[in-house]
């Protein structure tokens, strides 16, 4: 035989005998209920004959018992009666079931321990053999296995312990209790409730069994909370008001958790990503992809420090240098790099029970709801259990916030929303959660640790906004750095089947600038979102796509979304005005002289120089970001999130400037206004000054640049997607078909020299950049 099929032979033999024995130790269907015999079965079928006999079948059960409110029938069933049995132990929990079948040994024989099953089956203690049996192969349950953080671990190798308040045996025990002590009518009139109004219950669910099979069955069939829910609804359906109060408060801790778990599972199941279409919603499981992240210096990243990777859901372990572990994390990172979509994977995760589940609570409190919040006319005072409160009203009188055993997570993101500028020396010291304070104080107090100190805290935030964090309220300093190359094609084929997904992967992949610029998880989804669209069209990819329009689109966005979430406009409301495109003017003219003064740097001056605001651009544009510190004079320094935006911008600033106040910026003669009517009509001239910067430009700094002024003079860009935002619609259009026999000329110029074979090719993507009406 051959040495690889007998190989296949063994393990596929192996195989086999791993899944006969597997079958033998197969539990049956519930996951919770204890085992049952086959004795078991056939009281089963006389329960069943009994309750056709009495009127009790699904049938009659809908004409006898309407759903707005049903009424018992007067010969209702003893204990011992079909429907069901009271008198069993209230031992044999779901961990022991589970346990005792864990522990059967093959072959054995395993007897539920009802009282009613032993008198049913005394004949049994008539054969000794029988007897034998139930001594060899049916063991007493045992005691609990107390885990502890190091033996339990979840599937992301972390401690998975639920408080024991919060986990199955308290809450199987206590609907259970609950149920038990109601009355026979009282008893029959609940599960009839429950049977009507849960479509997933059916009638044997609540006719057959005991209290213990009933508790099993619903908690198997709908889960703990929601099991929890409803039997504090049906209570009170039933009118039992008093008996629900006394199951909400045994269960307290579980129902926050729960109703936690759901608004945060409402608010992150479905990815919102730009504008929404029906039909079109994507789950955040099925499409994230976890960008890379590493633990920094405070001060943003000091490349002298040892990055260190973490994932999202090992955030809540990190630890600090003296090895305790980290109470304050902050996550920073430049625009589009993914800091929300890494907060609703963390609270999706931990709400569908995957990670972290010896979180007891997330509170989530947004600084852009806490700005809202501050501003309110007039100002509002809260305490911190008031402002829990607040955006959580399920939540009423949450006291575990105060206990300092009590495992729970302050998420606060969006750091960069609040723009009041915080006082963390002179605000005052609040020590309790039932102070009233301004929001700027609650805060810094949060940070600080006075309030809620056993909290774990997590800030989100750009890097040029958390740096006014002093570092000695900071624990760990984390920053995501966005896809690796083989993120960016696994996102990719995570939205899309396998044809169209190669087809998007080897598209954009033509284009080094582009790959580069993918790092950012932003832009892969920009990606994804154009070439979908783009290869409907016939005969799309046969050419490399272009870069200006990709541009374009990040502005835009960018500038859309400042409008949102920092100056609170809807969607239907995103018009710019002369502000904002002044605004967008005065930072491309800053990239303009940088990209002369060959540097990608500028400074807090340059800023100023160029009639800006510092928070306006590091933060609110969306296309800066803040450097590392340099250890040698401390200034800050700033840069945009990639070299390329900063020529982009630039292009865009000679443009503007060109198009809505005729001047050319490039023109050696101080930026004159054109002499002529027909100059000012015309970009071959401003072109042409840009095509002799590039020529005299022996670094190359100036290519990208005339390569994005080509992009954005093309009439796809400059009338569809520039019109409607920077001017009007009715403005004249560009005629650029002497620009595209200048640089036609020019290409054939630099093809008769051997020495400007690079140009020559910079000068055909321009062309192309032009030209190329495929998007």
């Amino acid at each position: 035989m051959d040495p690889d099929t007998e190989v296949q032979s063994i393990l596929r033999q192996e195989g086999e005998n791993h899944a006969e024995e597997k079958e033998k130790w197969k539990r049956p269907p519930s996951s919770y209920g204890s085992m049952r015999s086959d004795s078991e079965d056939e009281e089963e079928e006389e329960e069943e004959e009994m309750m056709t006999e009495r009127g009790y079948a699904e049938g009659n059960v809908n004409e006898a018992f309407p759903s707005a409110c049903p009424v018992p029938p007067a010969d209702l069933p003893s204990n011992e009666g079909p429907g069901f049995r009271l008198n069993r132990s209230d031992s044999p929990e779901t961990l022991y079931t589970m346990t005792t079948m864990q522990s059967k040994p093959p072959g054995a024989v395993v007897i539920a321990s009802r009282s009613s099953d032993i008198e049913a089956d005394s004949d049994l203690e008539e054969d000794e053999d029988a007897d034998e049996l139930l001594v060899t192969n049916s063991p007493e349950p045992p005691e609990p296995v107390e885990f502890n953080e190091t033996m339990q671990m979840d599937e992301h190798g972390q401690p998975g312990i639920l408080h024991p308040e919060q986990d199955l045996p308290h809450i199987f025990k206590s609907i259970q209790d609950t149920v038990s002590a109601l009355a026979k009518e009282e008893l029959f009139k609940f599960k009839m409730w429950f049977y009507q109004w849960e479509s997933n219950i059916t009638l044997p669910h609540v006719m057959d069994g005991d209290i213990l099979d009933f508790v099993d069955k619903i908690i198997e069939i709908l889960g703990m909370d929601r099991s929890l829910f409803h039997t504090l609804t049906t209570l009170e359906s039933i009118g039992k008001k008093e008996v629900a109060e006394e199951l909400r408060i045994k269960c307290k801790r579980a129902l926050f958790r729960a109703h936690l778990k759901q608004y945060l599972t409402r608010k992150y199941h479905v990815i919102r990503e730009g504008v929404v279409r029906a039909g079109r919603q994507n789950l955040l499981n099925t499409v994230y992809v976890e960008p890379e992240m590493f633990t920094c210096g405070y001060g943003r990243m000091d490349p002298s420090h040892e990055q260190r990777p973490v994932t999202v859901n090992n955030l809540y372990r990190l630890q600090k240098a003296d090895g305790t572990p980290a109470r304050t994390v902050v996550t920073t990172g430049i625009p589009g790099i993914g800091m929300s979509v890494s907060v609703g994977k963390f609270c999706l995760d931990w709400a569908e029970m995957r990670a972290n589940k010896d979180l007891q609570f997330i509170v989530k409190l947004s600084f852009r709801s806490l700005w809202i919040l501050r501003n309110k006319n007039p100002p509002q005072e809260m305490s911190i259990k008031e402002m829990v409160e607040y955006y959580h009203p399920e939540c009423k009188d949450f006291l575990y916030l105060e206990d300092e055993s009590c495992k729970f997570a302050v998420i606060m993101d969006s750091f960069d929303c609040y723009q009041a500028s915080l006082d963390w020396e002179n605000a005052r010291v609040i020590n309790d959660n039932h102070t009233k304070a301004h929001p700027d104080t609650l805060i810094v107090n949060i940070i600080r640790g006075n309030v809620l100190p056993g909290a774990w805290v997590w800030i989100l935030g750009r890097s040029a906004a958390v740096s006014q964090i002093p570092s000695n309220f900071i624990d760990v300093v984390t920053e995501i750095q966005g896809f690796s190359d083989e993120n960016k094609d696994v996102y990719l084929r995570k939205r899309f089947n396998n044809r169209l997904a190669a087809q998007i992967v080897a598209h954009y992949k033509q284009l080094p600038t582009l790959r580069a610029l993918a790092y950012q998880p932003f832009v892969c989804w920009m990606l994804a979102t154009v070439f979908e669209r783009c290869f409907q069209l016939q005969g799309y990819g046969e050419h490399p796509p272009r870069l200006t329009v990709f541009y374009t689109s990040i502005v835009i966005v960018q500038t859309n979304r400042k409008l949102q979430f920092y100056q609170g406009k809807a969607e239907n409301e995103l018009k710019w005005s002369s502000d904002d495109r002044n605004q967008l003017s005065n930072i491309g003219k800053m990239a303009f002289k940088m990209l002369e003064r060959r540097t990608t740097e500028f400074s807090e001056e340059d800023v100023k120089e160029c009639g800006l605001k510092l928070t306006e651009v590091t933060v609110f544009s969306g296309l800066c970001t803040e450097l590392p510190t340099a250890a040698s004079d401390g200034r800050r320094r700033f840069c945009f999130v990639h070299p390329t935006i900063q020529d982009f911008m630039a292009a865009l600033y000679v443009f503007m400037m060109f198009r809505t106040e005729s001047k050319n910026v490039l023109d050696s003669r101080a930026s004159k206004i054109f002499a002529s009517k027909d100059q000012t009509k015309s970009a071959v001239g401003l072109v042409q000054c840009a095509l002799a910067r590039t020529s005299n430009s022996t670094a190359g700094q100036y290519d990208m640049f005339l390569r994005f002024l080509c992009g954005i003079l093309s009439p796809t860009c400059h009338d569809n997607q520039l019109s409607r935002y920077l001017f009007c619609h009715n403005t004249p259009k560009l005629r650029v078909d002497e620009v595209q026999r200048l640089l036609e000329q020019e290409i054939r110029t630099a093809l008769g020299s051997d020495q400007d074979q690079d140009r020559a090719e910079n000068l055909r993507e321009c062309l192309r950049e032009l030209t190329q009406e495929d998007e």
